[in-house]
């Protein structure tokens, strides 16, 4: 598949790659295969030589037992085949018998997307879940590397225009690739850890309870780490900003694509490193260069780092703050888990009725559906229920907080004025014209506007009457006008610039 088409990717082949990381009974097992696979380059393995690896991790305990067998490991070999993980293969061999020859024979080898899938499931299962430090030398590195690039640039093409097939033009465009290729590294790098570090950011700043340690590592987090991340920011992003807006910068991309990619070398799906394509450099420019309706990603840095400093002051303050009301009742719950862990089952019922008023009950309904949570799953695995604050903090569900302030918008109340004006002189005028057309309604044209009130004053006429032989009235107190409506022989025909309102055995008269 061309990398230049990500339109064309059949997403729900790809998707079941990582099917096997949602099996659960054989997980374990799948991971042990894809580990094994994964951990050498050009991976060919019979289901007998997995066998023996699997049977290894068994003794380890590491898999559950029973999954080395041959006839379990071709069949879990066979359903990560159908998944897209492993390609089947084929290969002579010397065998001694039918069994062994159809273990020996079929090979397998992982493939590429699988084995990406199962690097990034190594890399996360190792990742901590605390906060990742900032490669904030990155930020120079790249200013500077730019700035090299330029100069490797015009020596690769001074070299080129001498002789391109000799070996100073070789060597100069060898040197840029490297330099492109460590750049594209280096700004990789720094927005994965930018990233990652404001996701840890954005986890904490919704916490309402904080740990005594924590609160002290939060402090340092804001005064220390935070600043020091943004005054890195704001010393070197000017620089390269100014660098990638230029306009012979941008002329030197095309240049460089052609240096580093000679045409003819490399087929359509053929996945290239970043800087080999012009939609890297440009990816790269945004990340540092704001655009009209679209900001860059060092903006969205600032305005995050700006809202998470101040939702983190706020949750120290509230958590340091010695006066006022306690802020949650963390204290209380600790103490009432220590009871429940130290209690029989009997007193534990006994203690969870007191605490919770969770007494017997009679159920005459059928028990609903539960989410993945049963009679055998214990609270602890169940599924997380989401308490908000005021439930937390005070044991009620009222709102809290002053009313909002409203705003004052002279912009808007002009504009409303201006609406509600236009609006009374379009009513004026169809009631002046209603009140000229009186006494010869059949014989004039109303307008659309005109139609509609005639039309609204008739409809509240008409609702006046007890029975159809009855005369009703109906009136617009503003504009002076009256509508009567009475029993009449005959048709009357109101025409309109839209078409002809004819009322049978009715008669309606105007009068201003």
């Amino acid at each position: 598949m061309s990398s230049g088409a990500p339109e064309l990717v059949d997403e729900a082949r790809r998707l079941k790659l990582f099917a096997y990381l949602d099996a659960r009974e054989h997980r374990r097992t799948y991971l042990a295969i894809m580990r094994l696979f994964a951990s050498t380059l050009l991976a060919d393995l019979s289901a007998g030589e997995v066998s023996a690896a699997i049977a290894r991790a068994e003794r380890r305990g590491e898999v559950a037992e029973g999954e080395s067998r041959v006839e379990t490991v071709i069949a879990r070999l066979k359903q990560l085949v159908e998944w897209g993980n492993l390609v089947p293969g084929r290969r002579e061999v010397v065998a001694a018998s039918i069994a062994e020859f159809q273990h020996g024979s079929v090979r397998y080898q992982v493939s590429k997307l699988g084995v990406r899938v199962q690097r990034d499931v190594d890399q996360l299962l190792r990742t901590t879940e605390g906060a990742r430090e900032v490669s904030r030398e990155l930020l120079p590195a790249i200013a500077h590397g730019l700035d090299e690039l330029l100069d490797r640039l015009a020596r690769a093409s001074l070299e080129h225009e001498r002789d391109p097939r000799g070996k100073a033009a070789a060597k100069a465009t060898e040197r840029l690739a490297e330099q492109v290729t460590t750049l594209f590294l280096q700004h990789g790098e720094l927005a994965a850890t930018v990233r990652d570090f404001y996701a840890y950011l954005g986890q904490v700043v919704t916490r309402y309870h904080l740990m005594a340690d924590e609160i002290s590592g939060f402090r340092n987090l804001l005064v220390e780490y935070i600043q020091m991340v943004v005054e890195d920011v704001l010393r070197y992003t000017p620089s390269i900003a100014e660098v990638l807006t230029r306009k012979e910068f941008r002329s030197a991309v095309g240049r460089l694509l052609e240096l580093l990619t000679p045409a003819g070398t490399l087929g359509s799906d053929i996945e290239r490193s970043r800087g080999r394509r012009v939609e890297d450099w440009t990816e790269l420019t945004d990340w540092f260069v704001d655009r009209p309706g679209r900001p860059s990603q060092v903006t969205a840095l600032r305005e995050a780092t700006a809202r998470a400093i101040g939702t983190l002051l706020a949750t120290v303050k509230r958590a340091t703050s010695g006066g006022g009301p306690e802020p949650g009742r963390r204290a209380e719950l600790l103490k009432l888990a220590k009871w429940f862990d130290e209690s029989t089952p009997d007193q534990a019922h006994t203690l969870a009725a007191a605490a919770f008023g969770l007494y017997s009950a009679r159920n005459l309904a059928p028990a609903p559906e539960f989410d993945g949570d049963d009679e055998r799953t214990p609270w602890a695995d169940g599924p997380v229920l989401d308490i908000t604050v005021s439930v937390r903090g005070r044991g009620d569900r009222g709102a809290r907080g002053r009313t909002s302030r409203i705003l004052d918008d002279p912009l808007g109340r002009e504009q409303l004025l201006a609406e509600a004006r236009d609006a009374d002189a379009r009513h004026t005028d169809t009631i002046a014209e209603l009140a000229g057309a009186q006494g010869r309604l059949d014989r004039v044209t109303l307008s659309p506007a005109a139609l509609g009130t005639l039309c609204g004053l008739l409809t509240d006429a008409m609702a006046q009457r007890e029975r159809a032989t009855d005369s009703g009235e109906s009136g617009d107190p503003v504009g002076g006008l009256t509508l009567r409506i009475r029993p009449a022989e005959g048709t009357q025909t109101i025409r309109t610039e839209r078409g002809v309102l004819e009322l049978r055995n009715t008669a309606i008269e105007v009068t201003a």
